[in-house]
């Protein structure tokens, strides 16, 4: 995996955590800290789109979003346990990490390897 791909999951990853700011932010500094998240998850995504696909990059970035916010919000904020939510998720991250692996990463290997 190289380092586009970790940008990618650390933008998803800050993406939940905006998310569930949005939802239970209350004061100055959690709003503070909900924009800056927002900010820095978009702008990792936003680089990363530059180098790998922009359809495959935004499919990746909302699935694993959407993903880790459902299982954060179920353990965590008390949102009903359900085995199709948990499967609709699986079905989700199985096309997320099919996405990744029929991507071409010959952009990334032509900008770590210094070619033109």
């Amino acid at each position: 995996m190289n380092k586009n791909w970790i940008k990618l999951f650390v933008a998803a990853f800050l993406e939940v955590f905006w998310v569930i700011g949005l939802a239970h932010a209350y004061d100055f500094w959690t709003w503070t800290a909900t924009a800056i998240l927002i900010i820095l998850s978009n702008y990792l995504m936003i680089t990363v789109a530059q180098v790998l696909p922009a359809g495959t990059v935004y499919a990746v970035f909302v699935g694993l979003g959407a993903g880790g916010t459902v299982i954060a919000e179920i353990l965590f904020f008390g949102e009903p346990f359900r085995w199709a939510k948990i499967f609709l998720i699986a079905v989700l991250l199985s096309g997320v990490i099919g996405l990744k692996l029929v991507t071409d990463n010959e952009s990334d290997e032509v900008e770590e390897g210094g070619r033109s």
